[in-house]
C-alpha cells in the first residue's frame, strides 16, 4: 500500500495549513512512522547476537533523519562518499558505527575514510588493497557473485554491474589483506535493489554462508560478520504485496544457528537498509500550476525532477493523491492524465496516462513513498531548485529541516572564488 495509512491520515488533514506556511513543493517526513518501523527491524532480528542496521545516507541525507536512527534506532550509517562520511560523524557516529561501501574510489577518499579514527572498510575490487593508505584490522570486501545470481533493472545483472569482487578472487583478496595485515573480517554483498521478495535474501544469506565456508577452508580465517546489503523492497503500486520481513527474521535467525552449529562459531548479521526503513515515510507535497490538454491531458504541477528524479530515471511507479479532492469525477473523457513538472525534458513526468479526480489550479497533490531517494537524486538542470524538507513530529507540530535551494546557491560556485588563470 503506497504511504503508510496511519501517516496519510494524521497528513492530509492538515496539509493546506503546511503548504500555505511552508509554500510548496516540499517533501515532508513523518518521525512517527521512521521510529516505529525501525524498531520493528531492531526487535525482529534481535534473536540474531549483534545484529545491526547501518542506515544507507544515500537514501535520505538529512542530518535531523541521521540523528533520529543513530541516537533513537541505535542503527549505525552505510557511507559511499566524503560527504556522507562527513554528516555519520557530524551526528556522533564512531568508527564501529560507519561502514564506507564506495565505489571506483580515489585515495583521497580512503584517506578520508581511515581518518578519525577510521570506519569499517568495505573494499569494492582487490586491486584497492594496494591503494588503501594503511590496511586496518577490520577489513571487509563486497562479494559479486556473477552468473550465480540474478539481479534486476535498477542494479542490472551482477556479472554486468561495476560492484564488488569477483568470485574467483574471493579467496586471494583474503589472503592479500591478511597477508598485509589484517585480523579480523567481514563479507558484504549486494545484488538487488527494491525487493519484495523474502527468499531471495534468504538465498543471499546462505550464498554469504558458503563464501564464508570456502576462504575459511583455504585460509583458517573466522568471520566476525555478513553484511546483506539492503535491497528490500516497498509496495509502491497499491496492488503490490509488502515484504515479509517476519518470515526472512525467522528464517535467518534459523540458518545462523545451524552455522554455528556446524561451524562453531556465529557470526553477526549487518544490513544496510535505506528504502525500507524512511521510503514509505515521505511524499513531495506539490501544487497544480496549469491543466492543460494537447494530444493528452496534462496535469502542470510546482515540482519537477529536480525533487524526485526515480520515475524519470527509472520509469518508477509513485503513486499520486489529490488532496481532498477524491469525490470529484475523473478529469477527460478517458480519466487519464499525465502528471509534469517544467524541465525542458519530456521525460519530466511523474505519472503517465494515470487516473486522477479531476483538479483544479491550486490543487495539491501527494506524491507518495519519497522517503527514499527522493531529494537525494534531485539536481539543478534547468536552474530549477531543490525544494525543501520538513518533519512532521510526533507531538503534530512540523518541522523545516532543510530550506530550499535559492538562486545564490545556484550562482555560488561561478562568482564565489579565486579567480584563477593558467597561462599556456
Amino acid at each position: 500500500m503506497p504511504m503508510s495509512p496511519s501517516y496519510a491520515e494524521r497528513l492530509e488533514p492538515v496539509l493546506p495549513k503546511i503548504a500555505a506556511e511552508f509554500g510548496t513543493p516540499f517533501h515532508i517526513y513523518d518521525e512517527a512512522g521512521i521510529v516505529e518501523n525501525g524498531r520493528r527491524l531492531n526487535e525482529l532480528f534481535a534473536g540474531i547476537p549483534g545484529f545491526r542496521e547501518y542506515y544507507a545516507v544515500k537514501a535520505l541525507p538529512n542530518l535531523r533523519i541521521l540523528e533520529l536512527v543513530f541516537n533513537e534506532l541505535g542503527f549505525g550509517f552505510d557511507c559511499s562518499a566524503v560527504a556522507e562520511l562527513q554528516m555519520a560523524r557530524q551526528v556522533g557516529a564512531k568508527p564501529a558505527d560507519i561502514m564506507f561501501s564506495s565505489n571506483n574510489t580515489s585515495p583521497a577518499e580512503y584517506a578520508e575514510a581511515l581518518a578519525h579514527g577510521g570506519c569499517i572498510l568495505n573494499l569494492d575490487d582487490i586491486t584497492f588493497i594496494d591503494k588503501v593508505p594503511a590496511m586496518p584490522e577490520l577489513i571487509c570486501f563486497r562479494y559479486n557473485p556473477g552468473s550465480r545470481r540474478e539481479g534486476n533493472t535498477i542494479i542490472g545483472k551482477p556479472e554486468e554491474a561495476k560492484y564488488g569482487v569477483r568470485h574467483d578472487q574471493v579467496v586471494e583478496a583474503y589472503r592479500r589483506a591478511r597477508d598485509a595485515g589484517a585480523k579480523r573480517f567481514g563479507l558484504h554483498t549486494m545484488v538487488i535493489s527494491n525487493e519484495r521478495n523474502h527468499e531471495y535474501m534468504v538465498a543471499t544469506i546462505e550464498m554469504l554462508f558458503d563464501v564464508m565456508r570456502d576462504v575459511t577452508e583455504e585460509l583458517g580465517i573466522q568471520f566476525e560478520f555478513i553484511n546483506i546489503g539492503g535491497g528490500i523492497g516497498i509496495p509502491y503500486r497499491p496492488e503490490d504485496n509488502a515484504f515479509d520481513l517476519e518470515a526472512l527474521a525467522s528464517k535467518a535467525t534459523g540458518l545462523f544457528e545451524k552455522f554455528g552449529e556446524s561451524e562453531g562459531y556465529q557470526p553477526r548479521l549487518l544490513m544496510e537498509c535505506g528504502r525500507y526503513i524512511t521510503g514509505p515515510y515521505g511524499v513531495l507535497v506539490t501544487q497544480v500550476l496549469n491543466v492543460m490538454s494537447k494530444y493528452r491531458d496534462y496535469v502542470g504541477v510546482d515540482a519537477c525532477m529536480s525533487s524526485l528524479m526515480r520515475p524519470g530515471m527509472y520509469d518508477a511507479y509513485h503513486h499520486i493523491t489529490a488532496v481532498g479532492q477524491d469525490g470529484r469525477p475523473k478529469r477527460g473523457v478517458s480519466g487519464l492524465v499525465d502528471v509534469v513538472g517544467s524541465l525542458c525534458e519530456n521525460n519530466d513526468k511523474f505519472a503517465q496516462q494515470r487516473p486522477l479526480p479531476a483538479v483544479e489550479d491550486g490543487d495539491l497533490l501527494m506524491i507518495h513513498d519519497t522517503g527514499a531517494h527522493g531529494l537525494a537524486m534531485g539536481f539543478q538542470y534547468n536552474g530549477r531548485l531543490r525544494p525543501k524538507e520538513l518533519l512532521l513530529r510526533r507531538d503534530g507540530t512540523v518541522e523545516l529541516i532543510r530550506r530550499a535551494e535559492t538562486i545564490d546557491d545556484y550562482l555560488r560556485t561561478q562568482v564565489n572564488f579565486e579567480p584563477k588563470v593558467l597561462s599556456l
